[in-house]
């Protein structure tokens, strides 16, 4: 039993090894909730999947610090947003303009899965046509038929 408290004990010191000091919050909370704000319009380049506001990567801290940056410089939520997307393209926006460049991003899914479906139809077309329709057997066909099952000879039903 002792040594059972000697193990927990060392498992939970050993936990705290791994536990990391909070983030500090911005000095000034408008400026914080602007960036949050602004953040959540953008998408980070590094998870792709993630919004910048969320990411934990390396880059999506120095785009945070940016935004920042820019925003004790006085500018407006909008040329913050136009600068990053000058700067990395439409992409970094999670609901980029429809126009001629973000065509695919808007509409590529639904391309992939048109081509999808109309593949499937295509394959499953052939398919149907490989296979022999089945036919009506001759009468000599179907004797030796019945003659290799044993049925010769035997009432029909």
């Amino acid at each position: 039993m002792k040594r059972l408290m000697i193990a927990l004990l060392c498992l939970a010191a050993g936990a705290t090894g791994f536990a990391r000091e909070a983030a500090p919050t911005a000095e000034d909370v408008v400026v914080e909730k602007r960036m949050v704000a602004i953040s959540e319009e953008l998408r980070c380049l590094v998870c792709q999947n993630e919004s910048l506001s969320g990411s934990q990567a390396d880059l999506a801290k120095d785009l945070r610090r940016e935004i920042r940056e820019q925003i004790g410089r006085g500018r407006s939520d909008q040329e913050i947003l136009d600068f990053m997307v000058d700067r990395y393209g439409d992409f970094v926006r999670y609901r980029p303009p429809l126009k001629g460049t973000t065509f695919l991003l808007w509409f590529g899914p639904f391309v992939l899965l048109a081509v999808g479906v109309v593949a499937l139809v295509v394959i499953l077309r052939r398919r149907g046509r490989r296979v022999a329709p089945a036919t009506a057997l001759s009468a000599e066909e179907q004797r030796k038929a019945e003659e290799l099952l044993g049925l010769a000879g035997k009432d029909k039903p």
